[in-house]
């Protein structure tokens, strides 16, 4: 992150404020509750990180043995960590009231938008840490199966200074320099199309529904495998094998984003932003249980939004706001919210499938996330401009699971 220092500030400035400064909720729970939400993922970089911290923070030891050993009112989160993680549209009013009227185990508002908060927060940086390849590697050898100190030497390049991925992406693959030179003019050429048919044309509001019904469709079956081999999902049940040092912290792990997709049981309904935005409607009910952690979020959002170098690869002085907005719709897309002013159109033109395909695994399964996937889309592009791209997938998901809990707890409130 520190490649882009600004954004850097406001996300430490907010993860700061929700584990450490007043708030409803005790230190040691608020560790615990982001170990729970990075077991959804198997995230063991995060896991480990709040174990530590759980324990420093005065936790009791116990808990650590897994969910059967912490108090109810914990326990009760399960519900809505699997939900929001994987299918936050199924998250209804009465979720949100089994949690606060549940006798002594009850949940106070502040307390619960706290807690959302810090899973959702923890969901999306699982996002970030298998998207950016910093997980450790598992060591057979060692009881834990985990070995803290290798990193996968997932980022080819030297972190601190950004140069290109060494066109390491390009050996022992066919590709050749030139066609990613020619892929990388051809987005520029799409965007500057883009940009003069809009100013040409207004597609009617009913083809802009269309498109968007379209790419949300689409975007279910945008196979999550290596982009090299489309594996029908059935081939990826061998490496969801969960170790008991994650899984005693969650409960129902084999609960995903993709089954839905394959049984085609419950449809993805369409949640109309305008409806329920966070400018309008998340943002002051977040302000208002849980105080200054909607301003913390809203300059988080409104930072890696804008956030921009004017840069593409080796070009200079280009305006990527259409990218940018592309790629943030683009997750929430996948999670059914639909933007009326937005051309979902511009999806299709400007995100080539290997990067949909990233979008995707890193978004819904990151624990799936491999190098090669890293490396197959934007092959002229920049380390730093890669983990922008991180940055923006990570806060788009987050602000996707907070509207659908804070719609819940609206509708709970009124």
């Amino acid at each position: 992150m520190s490649l882009h220092t600004q954004y850097l500030e406001s996300f430490l400035r907010s993860q700061f404020y929700m584990l450490r400064m007043d708030g409803p909720l005790p230190l040691p729970h608020r560790h615990y509750i982001a170990i729970m939400a990075a077991a959804r993922h198997q995230c063991s970089y995060l896991i480990n990180m709040h174990v530590d911290e759980f324990l420093k923070t005065g936790g009791i030891a116990e808990w650590l043995n897994g969910l059967e050993y912490v108090p109810q009112r914990l326990k009760n989160l399960n519900e809505i960590n699997k939900l929001l993680a994987h299918r936050p549209w199924l998250i209804t009013k009465e979720h949100i009231q089994k949690l606060v009227k549940t006798g002594e185990n009850n949940w106070s508002l502040p307390e619960l938008v706290h807690a959302v908060v810090l899973l959702a927060h923890y969901h999306a940086l699982a996002s970030f840490v298998f998207g950016s390849g910093i997980n450790p590697e598992r060591d057979p050898e060692i009881s834990s199966g985990f070995r803290i100190i290798s990193v996968n030497n997932f980022c080819v390049c030297d972190l601190a200074n950004d140069n290109n991925i060494e066109n390491a992406s390009l050996t022992g693959n066919n590709f050749g320099i030139v066609d990613s030179l020619s892929e990388l003019e051809a987005l520029m050429e799409r965007m500057k199309r883009l940009q003069e048919e809009r100013e040409d044309e207004e597609a009617s509001q009913e083809e802009m529904t269309t498109r968007f019904e379209k790419e949300k469709k689409e975007s279910l079956f945008v196979v999550s495998g290596d982009t090299f081999h489309a594996f029908p999902h059935s081939d990826f049940e061998d490496d969801m094998i969960v170790t008991s040092d994650v899984s005693r912290y969650i409960e129902d792990p084999g609960f995903g984003y993709e089954d839905f997709a394959r049984r085609g049981e419950e449809h993805l309904p369409t949640f109309r932003a305008q409806d329920y935005t966070w400018e309008n409607h998340g943002f002051s009910l977040v302000n208002r249980l849980y105080s200054d952690i909607g301003h913390l979020l809203d300059e988080k959002f409104r930072m890696v939004y804008n956030l921009t170098y004017n840069t593409m690869a080796t070009h200079e002085d280009v305006d990527t706001t259409m990218l940018r907005r592309a790629l943030f719709n683009y997750v929430h897309c996948m999670f059914g919210i639909r933007y009326d002013d937005y051309d979902y159109g511009e999806v299709n033109q400007l995100l080539e499938r290997s990067l949909k395909v990233y979008i995707k695994t890193v978004t819904c399964y990151p624990e799936r996330t491999t190098k090669r996937m890293y490396d197959s889309y934007w092959r002229q592009f920049k380390h730093s401009e890669k983990v922008h791209v991180n940055l923006l997938l990570m806060e788009a998901r987050m602000q996707a699971e907070l509207l659908y809990a804070l719609r819940a707890i609206t509708r709970h409130l009124t």
